[in-house]
């Protein structure tokens, strides 16, 4: 009798074990670096290859510079390629973020686009990915620091007279947003989020259930107590839909239909509480990230309208 009751009182410190143990296993599954340099596309963006690998040797062929940022408080340093449009002599240029997983490489398709618009393009690779140091990826909470420090590097390259345009898609797009409610420079004129969510503690939620058919509770909680005890912010705090409503800056949001991934109607959230002046497209029939591909003519139209109309 008396083993079974330390049995039953086991019971719970074991299941509570179990839980924790998870939940450290899920931080370091989604928040743990992603380091080098392989271009591979995404997964949604893979039967575009042949397309997606074309503007890998477009980007590989172009003359760069290689620029690196220093992070005192983390001992870190960020990498970024800057490609500057020769061909135009611009002063406008276009600073990409890129996705969970990705590296700036993969943006090479966007900075094409951008580069054929007369655009200098400024790719970094994030926090924890490429080659960039770090050991965690903070998706888009610390990046907003990385990302001030890269608009003053391009206003000191480019000059005053500069005209920032703040791109990114995935996970670049919540660095956008987030960063549209900062105290942005004069030159930082407007900004393009594709297929961003609308808070991390939502998105986790969301993937918590649809991969793993788990309640928030307690796993949300416990992920978002060990990642403010490694990186000094819960979930709730990175949060793209809190920041757009501080956004005065012109925006256009892009999302796919069929994003099951960062669900559509993330979306729709950032773009009703935004008050600034703002654009929307669904590219229909797209999944996560790969508006780009489905449909580049249209993706290029609507970004070309979006521009003529609020970059000036």
């Amino acid at each position: 009798m008396k083993d079974k009751k330390w049995w039953l009182l086991g019971l719970p410190v074991s299941m509570g074990l179990g839980v924790f143990l998870f939940s450290e296993h899920l931080f370091k599954m989604g928040m743990s670096g992603h380091r080098g340099q392989d271009p591979r596309p995404a997964k949604a963006q893979r039967k575009f290859g042949y397309q997606y690998y074309r503007y890998v040797e477009w980007y590989q062929s172009k003359p760069k510079e290689i620029w690196h940022i220093y992070e005192p408080k983390t001992d870190d340093t960020m990498v970024a390629t800057f490609i500057h449009n020769q061909e135009h002599q611009s002063k406008k240029t276009v600073i990409i973020a890129h996705g969970y997983n990705g590296n700036r490489e993969t943006m090479s398709g966007y900075a094409k686009m951008y580069y054929d618009m007369g655009f200098n393009v400024l790719m970094p690779d994030d926090r924890a990915h490429g080659q960039s140091s770090g050991k965690y990826v903070s998706f888009g909470y610390l990046d907003q620091l990385d990302y001030m420090q890269w608009i003053d590097r391009v206003i000191k390259q480019v000059g005053a007279d500069s005209k920032i345009l703040l791109f990114g898609v995935s996970m670049g797009g919540a660095i956008v947003s987030m960063l549209s409610g900062n105290d942005l420079p004069e030159q930082v004129q407007a900004i393009i989020a594709d297929c961003s969510y609308s808070n991390v503690k939502d998105e986790f939620n969301y993937l918590l259930k649809a991969r793993y058919h788990l309640p928030s509770m307690p796993f949300e909680a416990l992920v978002s107590t060990i990642n403010r005890h490694r990186l000094g912010y819960y979930l709730n705090d990175a949060s793209p839909i809190h920041m757009l409503k501080k956004n005065t800056h012109p925006i256009l949001f892009i999302h796919g239909s069929q994003d099951h991934y960062v669900p559509t109607y993330m979306c729709y959230e950032n773009y009703r509480v935004t008050r600034a002046p703002k654009q929307m497209w669904i590219c229909k029939g797209a999944s996560h990230a790969d508006s780009f591909f489905v449909n580049p003519k249209e993706y290029q139209k609507h970004v070309q309208e979006f521009l003529r109309t609020y970059f000036k």
